[in-house]
């Protein structure tokens, strides 16, 4: 018994097990996967896409920054998440989008939807997501006005009004126009990202690698991605508006923000379950919400209004997934659930 006289014993509250990683490493390591993704744009699109990028980044900073100066609250900035709301804001926009309209975006996202709930880990819907949402609704024009990259690229200053437009994959999918589809894209060219649209919803070859990176860091976890894509390419392939079921889920699958917001959107820690159970019920829930909206509904991308639906019913989804405590059997659980 006398070599345990003088242990040093400490006595604290739990965690007891904590891990390496803090929430700018991951942060960083988003960004990180967000490279080829922001790489391409710039490539296919010109360098007006690092502009804009960079302006939405600088934005969402500094009202992060603004907000918490005012609040005299501690600073937050340093953990990066505001740079990741700007980069995948940036990310879900056109390339002509007015450099004051993604500030407002970034207004919008950080300020309304992070800061106003407690910051980050707080927020009930993805930021980026309702940035972009807001700016849809508002300014429906530029929201939706893509460039041919293959004829022009985006002017730095101004609006572009003069570059070639060209219709999106998602375009022709709404109308069920799969022979001028197959004309205009082949699934090779969808799948690289030599389309229009977004920045950083053209490639998918860029988004999966990026994805890949971090369920290889395990940053995410493989369910929620997987299920939701799993869904949509599932229900594409059975339900198919033209051409062979095959033709239409690749270009569904490749096509719009379904990589961006399988890896990157419906992922977020905050907004999404804890349990894999439950995010498997997330992703195919997601799935089913962008097929039935693409399908049935007047706007021809659903992934957006998807995840922030789904992110709504996480408190749901939790509560029903989550496992028994050790020792705990249903009855005693039933029990106390109805008292």
């Amino acid at each position: 018994m006398t070599e345990y006289k003088n242990l040093k014993l400490i006595a604290t509250s739990s965690p007891h097990i904590r891990g390496a990683e803090t929430t700018r490493s991951i942060m960083l390591d988003v960004i990180i996967a967000l490279v080829p993704a922001m790489v391409f744009a710039c490539f296919n699109f010109g360098i007006r896409a690092l502009t804009l990028i960079a302006v939405s980044v600088v934005g969402c900073v500094f009202f992060e920054w603004l907000y918490r100066k005012l609040l005299k609250k501690p600073q937050s900035v340093g953990d990066l998440s505001a740079v990741v709301t700007g980069v995948l804001l940036a990310l879900v926009s056109p390339v002509t989008l007015e450099y004051w309209a993604i500030l407002i975006g970034d207004f919008f996202a950080i300020v309304f939807v992070k800061q106003l709930f407690g910051g980050i880990g707080k927020n009930f819907v993805n930021p980026a997501l309702a940035g972009r949402a807001v700016l849809l609704a508002s300014y429906a024009g530029a929201m939706t006005r893509w460039i041919n990259p293959a004829a022009d690229k985006a002017a730095i200053l101004g609006s572009n009004v003069d570059a070639v437009t060209a219709a999106t994959t998602m375009s022709y999918l709404k109308t069920g126009d799969m022979e001028g589809l197959k004309a205009a894209y082949t699934i090779a060219d969808v799948f690289l990202g030599k389309i229009g649209g977004s920045l950083g919803e053209v490639s998918a070859a860029a988004l999966i690698l990026g994805g890949v990176y971090l369920i290889w860091r395990k940053v995410i976890n493989w369910q929620t991605p997987v299920a939701y894509i799993g869904t949509v390419a599932v229900l594409s392939f059975l339900f198919p508006k033209a051409g062979t079921g095959l033709e239409w889920m690749l270009y569904s699958v490749f096509g719009g923000g379904l990589m961006l917001g399988a890896f990157f959107m419906a992922t977020d820690y905050a907004t999404s379950p804890v349990t894999k159970k439950g995010q498997v019920i997330f992703g195919i829930g997601c799935g089913l919400f962008t097929v039935l909206i693409r399908y049935f509904g007047s706007y021809n991308e659903g992934v957006c209004y998807s995840i922030m639906v789904m992110n709504l019913l996480v408190p749901l989804i939790d509560k029903y997934t989550k496992p028994v405590r050790f020792g705990v059997v249903k009855s005693d659980k039933k029990e106390a659930a109805a008292k």
